[in-house]
Formats: C-alpha cells, sequence, structure tokens
C-alpha cells in the first residue's frame, strides 16, 4: 500500500506543478511532508476500499517542529488526500485531523523613508528590482520570470500563483526607469536575465539583500510587498483593490495589512496624546 501511496504522490506532486502552477520551492516542501507522512503513518485498506491513515506516528515525528512548520505540514497532507479523493476517485481519510493553531504575526512594513533613500541610487538594474517589487507588489518568483512581452503600453501582465493572471498599472516614475534599464541592458526575452535564462529568484534576492544592506538596512523581497500593501493602505486605497493587486485570492489574506495600519495608528495614538505623555512624565 505504502509503495502505491508514493506513486501517488508523485501523481499529485506533478499535478501541483504543471496544473497549478506551484513553485519548485513549494514542491520541494510538499514532497517532503507526504514522504515522512508515508513513511511513518499506517495506512490501511478495508474490504469497502476505503482508506484510512493513521498519522499518529507522522504527528510524533513531527511533534518537535515549530508550529508554523506542523501546520505547513498537514495542510500538504490534507490538499493530497483532497486529490486522491477529487482527481483519482479514490475514498481516503486521515487521522487525527485536528489543526495546528499558528499565531498570525504581522508583516513589518520597511519605512517610506528608507525607500526613498535607497531608490536615489544610480546602478539602474538595483533600481528597477526595487521599483519592481515596491512598485508593484511582486513576489520574487514573479519578477523573475516576468517576459518582456509581459509589459505593453503602461501595464504589466503578471502570473502568480495557480497560473491566476492579474494585469497591474505602471507608475509614469517606473516606466521611465524600466525603458533606461532596458535600453542599457536590452535583454532579450526576460526582464531579468543571466546567460540568456531568467535571472533565478535567488539571484534577485542576493542582489536585493546587497543593496539594502549597504544602507544599513535588513530587507527582504516580501517585506517590499508587504511595504507596498501597508503603504496603500494607510494612504487610503481601498482594500479591495489592494487584494486585487496582491493577487491575493480571498481578502481575508489582505486584511492582516488593515490590522497593521490599526497598530502603526494606536502608536501614533499614544504618542501624540496630552494624557499619554503626562503618564510618561509621572514615571
Amino acid at each position: 500500500m505504502k509503495e502505491k501511496f508514493f506513486t501517488l504522490s508523485d501523481d499529485f506532486l506533478d499535478y501541483l506543478w504543471q496544473i497549478r502552477g506551484y513553485s519548485q520551492a513549494s514542491i520541494i516542501t510538499y514532497e517532503i511532508a507526504l514522504r515522512q507522512m508515508i513513511e511513518t503513518s499506517h495506512i490501511n485498506q478495508d474490504d469497502d476500499g476505503k482508506i484510512s491513515i493513521d498519522i499518529t506516528p507522522f504527528r510524533l515525528k513531527i511533534i518537535k517542529n515549530n508550529k508554523k512548520t506542523i501546520a505547513k505540514k498537514l495542510s500538504a497532507l490534507r490538499s493530497f488526500v483532497k486529490f486522491l479523493n477529487d482527481q483519482k476517485n479514490l475514498s481516503v481519510t486521515f487521522h487525527p485531523n485536528d489543526s495546528i493553531k499558528v499565531p498570525q504575526t504581522l508583516p513589518k512594513p520597511i519605512e517610506e523613508n528608507h525607500l526613498k533613500e535607497v531608490l536615489c541610487i544610480s546602478n539602474i538594474q538595483e533600481k528597477t528590482i526595487v521599483y519592481m517589487l515596491y512598485g508593484l507588489g511582486l513576489r520574487i518568483s514573479e519578477l523573475s520570470s516576468l517576459k518582456l512581452s509581459d509589459i505593453k503600453g503602461g501595464w504589466v501582465q503578471i502570473r502568480g500563483k495557480g497560473n491566476k493572471v492579474r494585469e497591474l498599472p505602471l507608475l509614469p516614475e517606473l516606466v521611465t526607469t524600466l525603458k533606461e534599464y532596458i535600453d542599457i541592458y536590452m535583454p532579450k526575452k526576460y526582464l531579468f536575465e543571466k546567460d540568456k535564462a531568467p535571472l533565478n529568484a535567488a539571484g534577485l534576492r542576493y542582489k536585493l539583500s546587497k543593496l539594502f544592506a549597504s544602507h544599513g538596512i535588513k530587507a527582504t523581497p516580501h517585506q517590499l510587498r508587504h511595504s507596498f500593501a501597508t503603504h496603500l493602505l494607510n494612504s487610503g486605497a481601498r482594500i479591495a483593490d489592494v487584494s486585487e493587486l496582491l493577487g491575493h485570492s480571498s481578502m481575508a489574506t489582505t486584511q492582516i495589512y488593515t490590522r497593521l495600519g490599526s497598530t502603526k495608528k494606536l502608536e501614533e495614538y499614544t504618542k501624540a496624546h496630552p494624557l499619554a505623555k503626562k503618564i510618561e512624565n509621572s514615571e
């Protein structure tokens, strides 16, 4: 039975790669979780063909992982079981099926003044990378795979998670920067290239972290995406519009940024209110 499940897991990973458009990193994460589950769990099939998976040994194996990692592994298992039931017409259940609650942490956006400082650089390639991530809220994988043909007449077409396509408007400053970059570097197919192939996410991430480090700032590509969303919402943008720009499948995902905005407002309030100042002076 376990050999059969290893084969089924390969089919599932192919489905995620070819049909759902998952990244290679996500595929590897799913593969590790499923292999651990199959190797350690008890898989039984009754006379009616119904399959039951006891994942107790699997849960014990990963118990020392942090909550976020455990939640990801269990999520991979749920997706796999759903695939088996929906796509393979099997009847599969697993137990115990309780979830791991992971506290949702607020993202830490980069201050606007720091971003303005970094964007004063003369290196047009580095400037373009920052502009694309912060100006459009792109994921690093989306930027890595961006083709010149995706940029048309003040708009850029982005293929995101699950091969979902969204159209994003280019700000005038970004249009100017892109034109200058393309004129100098003359890419052939992809916006960022290396040896005629797209510059991978690791290469872009290295350039970005090195740039910000030279300004004494620790930053990641995902922080620029957080900053894009947070700064828009703090300036009064509608959450529905920001959600669409980010390519979120649900506005619930975007709402974490509204909570961040509320936290910022609370900090400003406690700094500014006379009663807060009075309490500080009395300590």
